[in-house]
C-alpha cells in the first residue's frame, strides 16, 4: 500500500477520530499524474451531498499539459466510491458539531487508487504547541538513548 500523495500537516492541525478508505473516480490522465506523485491535498476536504461523498479542493494537475482537454479543472470535485453503510456513518459524523472530514493520503491498493480520509476535530493553538513539545522531548530522549 504505497502512499502516493500525503497531506503533511493533517496530524498537526487535526485530531483524527475515525478513518475510512474510499475509491476515487478519476480521469485517465489524472491517474497517471497521481502515480507520478503529482498533486496536493492541502486545503481540501470531504463533503456529503445527496447521499454521495465527494472530495473537494484537491489539486491534481494533468499528466501532460498538451494532451488534456482545454476545459479541464485541476481542482474539480471528485466522487468517492464508498459503501452505503459507511456513508451513513460519515453523514452522522459530519452533522456532529465540531467535526469535519479531512483527506489524509492517496495510496494504491492493488491496481486501484484509494483515498484515505478521516473524521477529525480541529486542534486549538495550545494543543498544537503541546504536541510539538511532546515530539521534541521524545526526539531528545531517543538521541540520548542512541548516543
Amino acid at each position: 500500500m504505497p502512499t502516493l500523495i500525503k497531506n503533511k500537516k493533517i496530524y498537526l492541525n487535526y485530531e483524527i477520530l475515525d478513518n475510512f478508505d474510499a475509491g476515487l473516480e478519476l480521469y485517465g490522465f489524472e491517474v497517471k499524474s497521481i502515480r507520478n506523485k503529482q498533486g496536493s491535498l492541502e486545503g481540501s476536504y470531504v463533503r456529503v451531498r445527496g447521499g454521495e461523498v465527494f472530495l473537494v479542493g484537491a489539486n491534481i494537475p494533468p499528466y501532460q499539459q498538451a494532451n488534456t482537454p482545454k476545459d479541464y479543472d485541476a481542482y474539480r470535485v471528485r466522487k468517492l466510491l464508498i459503501t452505503k453503510k459507511e456513508i451513513t456513518q460519515i453523514t452522522t459524523a459530519e452533522k456532529t458539531r465540531g467535526l469535519t472530514l479531512v483527506p489524509i493520503s492517496i495510496h494504491t491498493k492493488g491496481r486501484n487508487i484509494k483515498l484515505y480520509f478521516g473524521v477529525a476535530r480541529g486542534k486549538k493553538k495550545y494543543d498544537k504547541r503541546e504536541d510539538l513539545k511532546k515530539k521534541d522531548s521524545r526526539r531528545d530522549v531517543e538521541r540520548e538513548m542512541k548516543g
